[in-house]
């Protein structure tokens, strides 16, 4: 009750201020009068009245400057005083800015006695053209202003008739009065009471720590994604060393029988327990004769792994989530796009990413098998940019996988509109990226090949490359990789004969691109394409030769060696063993086995949830929750065998993301 009587008199006047700001006059009478009868003192609320004379004396000081002709003066209260929210945001606020910039530029026309300054007018004329060049430009398309952006130019303004208005007797009173109106209304709503003002900080401080908690939610979900990748990574190195293992204790035993392990052996199981960083360096550096040399490397770099028990995801009602991709709204089809996505790309590899693309094919979530004219599958043509993004995003996602692969290969619809996209996406350099990535992880599959090279593809690849600077990166590294799949077929061969000189052509600017990364798929392209004996002949013509060995002098050892065999083949008469028979069987052996799922898919995502927006997990779990059904599958064998020995030019189908990782190809 203390606290209260101490402060009482003070939150009185903050209520009769209140009263009188709102024009309460009979209830403010009812008030004082009723405080007085109780003996309840009235505070003056500090700073009021303080205020409406200050406020006053900066409203006398603009309109002196205005009469004065004083821009400088002016203009330096306007921006100190009048707030920016007011001057940049409110339309009333710009337009009579401007016309107080035209008052001051022509003040001395219409004031001076006789001749005005010269050089006082120019100065005012540059003032006001700088206005014109910086804040101004806002209004240049504004039909009522137009014509003014000409005034500094016109060398008498007084005479010329698109300016006649300002030079009018009643021009100058009537913008003075525009001004006194507007500085009231700013000036009183500026003298706002104690009390609202304690309301609004009270409200908006609120607001912000709302806002601030989600984007710390919305931070925290992004950390969790990049930790649990890096954990998924850890887990994918941990199979792989019991994979090693296993092959090191049958070593051992064969030891026991007498059988000898060769330092080259030793060095191929060295180079797959080694990070990317370090196998090439590793390879070619490294003398596994000398004893102990391999136990001491893998000591430093290898350390224990805890494994624990993944969970599997979930089930989801996939009935439901496919009627929303067809009929919600966009930005509910791109926030289930990107969550659909997101399961594949952060789950841990083995059977919980396998149960995911499982139930995900089993029930056919891109309507690959589905015959309606509205599928999901035509999200890659919506109107929405973001939708087209983050459909082919997810597609390129299932490409990443084996499984998935062989899921989108069966109908060729959709590698129809792959190719469709492709050609025609010209806005989002993303879109185009994955879709571009997609369609090169398809070139793994013989079938997907064989249709590629029939639509023409070669075509367009190699007229993308032809500026291969105006290209990104990923687009740059995936279009050279699918030209190089294309063309280790016959036919892929055969199209590239039919425009020898500029396929040489792009190829060979390509070798001497900064991207390094491209350097093993124009080799490889190179080495395929020069076993036909007409590509072989037109590329001698151009001197092909001389400048593969201009690149021998720059090389790397390993790109010396690639551009060898190249020279070899260019110089060969005779095709090499195996060239001349069909490869046009559709059998699946050049199929790799490995799932690269490349950190790309998730890059620069452009949709964020807003306060109480669901997003990612928590939106399939909360909206789309089903019946659990686990129905993992066994993965098929591979090609783990056959190896790339990294000096001939790659002759099988790779994707970039496996050859970086060194998988076998």
């Amino acid at each position: 009750m203390g606290d209260i009587l101490a402060h009482e008199s003070e939150l009185l006047g903050l209520v009769r201020e209140y009263l009188d700001f709102a024009e309460f006059e009979d209830t403010l009478k009812t008030f004082s009068k009723e405080c007085k009868i109780k003996g309840k003192p009235l505070c003056k609320t500090v700073g009021g009245s303080f205020r409406d004379s200050k406020s006053l004396k900066i409203q006398k000081d603009l309109v002196a400057a205005f009469d004065d002709g004083d821009q400088k003066v002016f203009f330096s209260l306007w921006e100190e005083h009048i707030p920016s929210s007011v001057r940049d945001g409110d339309s009333f606020a710009q337009k009579l800015e401007f016309y107080l910039h035209i008052h001051f530029a022509i003040y001395l026309l219409k004031h001076s006695v006789g001749r005005p300054d010269k050089e006082e007018l120019d100065e005012k004329i540059s003032y006001f053209k700088t206005y014109l060049e910086t804040k101004g430009a806002a209004l240049s398309q504004t039909t009522e202003f137009l014509p003014f952006y000409a005034l500094p130019f016109v060398p008498n303004p007084m005479v010329h008739p698109s300016f006649k208005e300002l030079f009018q007797d009643s021009w100058t009173p009537e913008l003075k009065l525009k001004l006194e109106k507007f500085l009231a209304l700013i000036f009183k709503a500026s003298n706002t009471p104690k009390l609202l003002t304690i309301y609004k900080e009270n409200g908006q401080s609120n607001k912000e720590m709302l806002q601030q908690l989600h984007q710390q939610l919305v931070e925290a979900e992004r950390r969790s994604m990049t930790y649990l990748k890096r954990y998924n990574k850890i887990q994918a190195d941990y199979h792989n060393l019991i994979g090693v293992t296993a092959e090191l204790v049958d070593s051992l035993e064969a030891t026991v029988s007498g059988k000898m392990i060769t330092p080259e052996y030793l060095q191929s199981v060295c180079v797959r327990l080694f990070s990317n960083q370090m196998r090439q360096s590793l390879a070619h550096s490294v003398d596994f004769t000398r004893p102990g040399t391999a136990s001491t490397m893998l000591r430093a770099s290898l350390a224990p792994v805890k494994l624990k028990d993944v969970p599997l995801l979930p089930s989801l009602d996939y009935e439901k989530l496919k009627k929303d991709l067809i009929l919600g709204s966009d930005r509910l089809k791109a926030f289930l796009l990107q969550a659909l996505r997101w399961r594949l790309t952060t789950s841990h590899p083995g059977e919980q990413r396998e149960t995911v693309l499982q139930a995900y094919i089993s029930n056919d979530l891109l309507d690959c098998h589905s015959h309606n004219q509205r599928s999901v599958l035509q999200l890659l043509h919506s109107k929405s940019d973001v939708v087209r993004q983050y459909m082919a995003r997810l597609i390129n996602a299932f490409a990443s996988l084996a499984e998935g692969r062989l899921y989108l290969a069966q109908n060729t619809k959709v590698l129809r509109m792959l190719e469709g996209r492709l050609k025609e996406e010209d806005k989002d350099i993303i879109t185009r990226e994955n879709v571009l990535g997609a369609l090169q992880k398809f070139s793994l599959r013989r079938p997907l090949q064989t249709a590629m090279i029939q639509d023409g593809l070669i075509f367009w690849l190699v007229d993308a490359l032809k500026d291969p600077d105006c290209l990104s990166d990923y687009t740059l590294e995936y279009s050279v990789a699918l030209l190089m799949n294309l063309c280790l077929r016959s036919a892929g061969k055969n199209m590239c004969a039919k425009v020898a000189g500029l396929v040489l052509k792009v190829l060979s600017d390509l070798l001497g691109h900064e991207n390094h990364e491209i350097q093993p798929y124009v080799n490889g392209a190179l080495y395929s394409i020069l076993s036909v004996p007409s590509i072989r002949e037109e590329a001698r013509a151009m001197g092909m030769e001389d400048i593969l060995r201009c690149f021998i002098k720059e090389g790397n050892a390993e790109m010396i060696r690639q551009i060898e065999f190249i020279i070899k083949q260019l110089n060969s008469e005779e095709l090499p063993d195996g060239v001349l028979e069909s490869d046009d069987d559709e059998d699946e052996d050049d199929e790799e086995d490995h799932d690269i799922m490349e950190a790309d898919l998730d890059k620069d995502e452009l949709i964020q949830p807003q306060l109480g927006e669901l997003s990612g997990e928590k939106l399939l779990t909360t909206e789309y929750l089903g019946i659990m059904t686990n129905t993992g599958k066994t993965r098929r064998k591979g090609l783990a065998n056959v190896q790339w020995s990294g000096d001939e030019p790659l002759q099988r189908p790779v994707t970039p993301g496996g050859h970086r990782n060194g998988y076998p190809v």
